[in-house]
């Protein structure tokens, strides 16, 4: 019922003009709170570290002498994409795809192959890691299916070499025997061994 009062007597005061719908847009506009500087400083900073959100971005802030929050800096860097000035990075981390070619090398496990100890079967795997743009690391993992033993290692390149290196490491950590190994069927173990079955 107030509402039906207060448009009655705009009608009654100002006509039926007054009775057309306006902008509800506030009159005073909230103006962002931070400078020039201090916008310009956040941009330099996340285009160095384009991964870096804004946890990491205003501590870097503050030992540049900037008294700001955390909150703030997420209100500029969310600003400075909206205005086309903030690219994001392409989020393309880790790789997964498994290789299509055949694997002459290595022979697919037998159906009736059973794994109930550690050490029956470890599963190989390599995969692609994007630290940083034009950074590309090789990480190798190990996990034994039973136990759940995992054994792990970054290297700059997936060669022979570094598979052969992997799985000898990996043979010295493990504290029981393997008697089987299970690939990703990447060419870097070609070299190492010559069946995916120990």
């Amino acid at each position: 019922m107030r509402t039906h009062y207060r448009w009655q007597k705009y009608l009654k005061e100002q006509g039926p003009k007054r009775l057309e719908d306006k902008s509800r847009r506030s009159k005073r506009l909230c103006r962002p709170t931070w400078s020039v500087e201090l916008a310009q400083a956040v941009l330099r900073l996340r285009e160095k570290y384009p991964r870096w959100g804004k946890d990491k971005l205003v501590v870097l802030l503050r030992r540049e002498g900037w008294q700001v929050s955390t909150s703030m800096v997420g209100r500029i860097l969310t600003q400075l994409k909206a205005r086309g000035v903030l690219k994001e990075p392409v989020r393309n981390r880790i790789s997964a795809r498994k290789p299509k070619h055949p694997r002459p090398y290595a022979i697919r496990k037998p159906q009736e192959y059973q794994v109930e100890e550690p050490g029956d079967l470890v599963e190989v795997d390599t995969l692609d890691v994007r630290p940083l743009p034009g950074v590309v690391l090789k990480h190798f993992t190990a996990r034994d299916v039973v136990s759940r033993w995992d054994v792990v290692e970054v290297h700059k390149k997936a060669t022979s070499t570094t598979a052969k290196g992997f799985l000898d490491t990996l043979t010295k950590r493990t504290p029981f025997p393997i008697k089987a190994l299970q690939v990703d069927g990447g060419s870097e173990f070609q070299a190492a061994f010559s069946h995916g079955i120990l």
